[in-house]
C-alpha cells in the first residue's frame, strides 16, 4: 500500500427511506469497514465517513406513500439504520446526514463557488411536467421504458435492472409516479453542468487510475466514449437544498450535486479545525466505496465537481461492488424480497459475524453475487464452527487439560520456526490482498491460518504423547496458543466481535496489526478453560428464513385485476389458432422484437412478438403456439404484423408463450 499520512474513507450515504439490506451490506459497508479496520490496526491515521441521504425524489416519494412528511421519514430511518449499523459494529468515525443545516450550508457555498466560476451554464429546457399534480417529473417521479435493456420499469435517473443513468427525456412511453398520467412537456429553468466540455480533464484522470478495478475502469471508459453531456444541477422540487440564487423560487439542488458533498460535511462534523488536511492535503488517500450503481457519480462527476471548485483532492480509489442477489433473484425492497438486517439481528442475536463471514466470502467484488439461507448455514456449521471453532476451542480444552489453563513455559528453540514462516507467510497474502480491495482472498488466508493450526495439532497429536513426553505436549500447546492470538489480531478486520471475544478468552487486551510474533501470550499466564466461539445453526432456523421469503413471494404475487366483462357473442368473434413457429430472427434495431414464420394451418404468416429477452430464435423455433390470427395487421418497425402471440405475463413483466400440452394439429381452434 502506498504510504500516505492520512487516510479518508467513505461509504456511500444510503437514501433514509427504508431499512439497510444485505445488498447494502455486501456493497459497500463491510468491504469498507474490513479496510478502516485494517489501517487503525496498523497505526494509520484514518476517518471513516458515512451517513443517510435524506433529499431526492426517493424521500418523497416514501413520504406520499405513508403519508408523513418528508422530515418524518428521513428521521424515522436515520434512527432505524444507524442502530443497525452500530449493532452490526460497522466502525463510522462519524454516521452524518445531509438534512442538517451544516450539510445545507456547505452545500450552498460549494454551488456559490462554482457558479462565480461560471462552472455552470443556465438553460431553459422542456421537462416532463404532470398537469394534475401541478409537479415537475424529475428522477423518479417518472418512470418508462429503459432505451437500453427495454425494462418497462426505469426511473427517470436511473435504469435498476441494466444499472444504465437516465433523464427523463430518454425514456420511452414516460408516465407519472404521482398520478399514472402521461406527463407533458413544459419549460423551466436550470443550472447545467457543462460535462461535455469538462469531458477531458475527467478523462486525464481516468487514464491514470491503471489500479483500479476492472468493472468500475470499465463503466467509466463506457460513458467516457459514449460522450457526456450537460446536466442539470438543479431540480424543481421543494425538498432538499435550496438553490442559493436570486430568483430561483421552487428550485434545489440536484441531490447527485449535494449528496457527495456531505463527505465533506460529516468532516466538517467530526473534526471542526482539522478537517480540511483530509481533502485538500496531497498526502491523503481519499478511498470512496459504493455499488456499481453509484459509479458514474463517484467517478465522472463529483471528481467534476472538485475539478470545477479548484481546493479539493481528488479520489485515489473507488473499489466498487457489483450487486448481491438473493436465492437467485433481484433484491427488491418494494416487494420485500430482501434480508434486512435489523431483523436479521433480532432473528440472531449475538451473530454479527456469521452474518459478515457468509458476505464476505461471498462478496460481488468482481460480478454479481448470490446469498442463500442454506449458504449461509453451511458457511457457518462447515467453515465457522468446524475449522476456525474447532481449533480454537481444541487449544484451549487442551491447555486446561494438561497444563490447567496456564500457557506453559517453553525455551526459545522449542518455538517452531516452520509454523510462524507458513502464518506470516499467510500474513504478507492478507496484506497484499488488501492493498487490491480483494477482501474475499484476504478472508480465505485468514481460514487457512486456522487451518494451518488445525493440521499442526493433528500431526503432533500431543494427546497421545503427554504421558511419555511433557516437553513435547508444553512445545505443541505453547505454538497453538500464539497461533491463537495471531488469530485474533488478523482477523479482527472481518470478524471483529470473533476477535474480541478470542481475546476476551486469552485474558489480553486488542493487540494491534504489526505486533504479530510468536511470543504474544508469555509462559505462565492464564487463559480461559475452554474457547467456544461459534455454535451450529439449525435446519428450522433456516426453514423458517425461507418460509419468511416465500410469504413475501406470496404477498407481492398480485394478480391482475378481472377486466370489464363481455358477451359471449364478443368473444366467438375471437379467432385462435395452434401454429408452429417456422422460422425465428431478431428484428434489426430493436431490443425486444422477434420476427416469427408461423404455420397457422390456415396459412403463413409473419407475426412480430417482444419476446426476444425472454426466448432466443433459436429455441423458439418448433415451438407449439396460440396465434390470434384475427387481429387486424399493424406495422412495427417497418415490418408488418398478422396476428399476436398468446402470453402470460407474471408480476414482474416476464412473458411465457401460451402453448397446447400435446402435439394438436396446426389450425386446430382454441375454443
Amino acid at each position: 500500500m502506498p504510504k500516505y499520512k492520512r487516510h479518508l474513507v467513505t461509504a456511500a450515504l444510503i437514501y433514509a427511506n427504508g431499512p439497510i439490506h444485505i445488498g447494502h451490506l455486501a456493497g459497500c459497508y463491510i468491504p469498507s469497514d474490513i479496510y478502516v479496520r485494517y489501517l487503525r490496526s496498523r497505526g494509520d491515521d484514518v476517518k471513516f465517513i458515512s451517513g443517510t441521504d435524506e433529499h431526492g425524489v426517493p424521500i418523497t416519494i416514501k413520504a406520499r406513500d405513508e403519508k408523513k412528511t418528508p422530515k418524518e421519514i428521513v428521521d424515522k430511518y436515520y434512527d432505524l439504520i444507524k442502530k443497525s449499523f452500530d449493532e452490526f459494529g460497522i466502525s463510522f468515525d462519524i454516521f452524518s446526514r445531509t438534512s442538517r443545516d451544516i450539510h445545507h450550508k456547505t452545500s450552498s457555498e460549494f454551488f456559490l463557488n462554482l457558479n462565480k466560476k461560471k462552472s455552470f451554464s443556465e438553460k431553459i429546457s422542456s421537462q416532463y411536467f404532470d398537469s394534475k399534480e401541478n409537479q415537475f417529473l424529475s428522477d423518479r417521479y417518472i418512470v418508462g421504458e429503459c432505451p437500453s435493456c427495454s425494462s418497462p420499469n426505469a426511473y427517470g435517473d436511473q435504469c435498476e435492472k441494466c444499472g444504465k443513468t437516465l433523464s427523463p427525456l430518454e425514456l420511452k412511453n414516460p408516465t407519472s409516479v404521482l398520478s399514472g398520467n402521461k406527463p407533458i412537456l413544459k419549460e423551466t429553468k436550470n443550472w447545467y453542468l457543462p460535462m461535455d466540455k469538462l469531458q477531458e480533464k475527467v478523462d486525464n484522470y481516468i487514464s491514470t487510475k491503471k489500479n483500479w478495478k476492472t468493472n468500475v475502469l470499465g463503466q467509466c471508459r463506457s460513458w467516457l466514449k459514449e460522450g457526456l453531456k450537460p446536466r442539470a444541477m438543479t431540480r424543481d422540487l421543494d425538498w432538499g437544498v435550496k438553490v442559493p440564487l436570486e430568483n430561483s423560487e421552487g428550485k434545489v439542488l440536484y441531490v447527485w450535486f449535494d449528496a457527495p458533498i456531505g463527505y465533506i460535511t460529516a468532516t466538517k462534523e467530526l473534526d471542526k479545525d482539522g478537517w480540511e488536511k483530509y481533502w485538500k492535503d496531497d498526502d491523503t488517500n481519499l478511498v470512496h466505496f459504493i455499488g456499481k450503481d453509484n459509479i458514474v457519480f463517484h467517478c465522472i462527476i463529483f471528481p467534476m465537481m472538485l475539478m470545477e471548485h479548484g481546493d479539493y483532492i481528488l479520489p485515489t480509489n473507488v473499489p466498487a461492488n457489483e450487486f448481491m442477489n438473493l436465492e437467485g433473484d433481484k433484491i427488491s425492497t418494494s416487494k420485500n424480497w430482501a434480508v434486512w438486517l435489523h431483523e436479521y439481528l433480532k432473528d440472531f442475536p449475538g451473530m454479527q459475524d456469521e452474518l459478515r463471514y457468509c458476505l464476505i466470502t461471498n462478496l460481488p467484488e468482481n460480478k454479481d453475487s448470490d446469498f442463500t439461507w442454506k449458504d449461509f448455514q453451511a458457511k457457518n456449521n462447515n467453515e465457522l464452527v468446524a475449522i476456525l471453532g474447532n481449533y480454537v476451542n481444541r487449544v484451549f480444552v487442551l491447555c486446561n487439560k494438561y497444563f490447567d489453563s496456564s500457557v506453559p513455559k517453553v525455551s526459545k528453540r522449542e518455538i517452531d520456526d516452520k509454523l510462524f514462516e507458513d502464518l506470516f507467510s499467510l500474513k504478507f497474502k492478507i496484506e497484499d490482498s488488501m492493498k487490491n480491495f480483494k477482501f474475499r482472498e484476504s478472508m480465505g488466508y485468514v481460514m487457512d491460518i486456522a487451518r494451518l493450526g488445525n493440521k499442526y495439532l493433528t500431526d503432533n497429536e500431543p494427546w497421545k504423547k503427554y504421558d511419555e513426553d511433557e516437553d513435547f505436549v508444553k512445545k505443541i500447546i505453547y505454538n497453538s496458543i500464539q497461533i491463537v492470538a495471531n488469530l485474533a489480531i488478523i482477523s479482527e478486520p472481518f470478524i471483529p466481535f470473533t476477535s474480541s471475544k478470542i481475546f476476551k478468552l486469552l485474558n489480553k487486551e486488542k493487540i494491534p496489526w504489526k505486533k504479530t510474533s510468536t511470543t504474544l501470550i508469555r509462559g505462565g499466564h492464564i487463559i480461559s478453560q475452554n474457547g467456544h466461539l461459534f455454535s451450529k445453526i439449525d435446519d428450522s432456523k433456516i426453514d423458517d428464513q425461507i418460509k419468511k421469503l416465500k410469504l413475501s413471494i406470496e404477498a407481492n404475487n398480485k394478480v391482475m385485476p378481472e377486466k370489464k366483462t363481455i358477451d359471449f357473442d364478443d368473444f366467438l368473434k375471437v379467432d385462435i389458432r395452434v401454429g408452429t413457429v417456422i422460422n425465428a430472427e431478431n428484428v434489426p434495431k430493436s431490443n425486444k422484437l422477434l420476427k416469427l414464420l408461423i404455420d397457422t394451418g390456415v396459412d403463413e404468416r409473419v407475426i412480430l412478438s417482444g419476446i426476444s429477452k425472454y426466448y432466443t430464435p433459436k429455441e423458439i423455433v418448433g415451438k407449439k403456439v396460440m396465434v390470434l390470427i384475427n387481429l387486424k395487421a399493424r406495422k412495427m418497425m417497418g415490418i408488418e404484423s398478422q396476428g399476436m402471440l398468446l402470453l402470460a405475463e407474471d408480476s414482474d413483466g416476464k412473458l411465457s408463450l401460451m402453448q397446447p400440452d400435446s402435439d394438436i394439429s396446426n389450425g386446430a381452434v382454441v375454443a
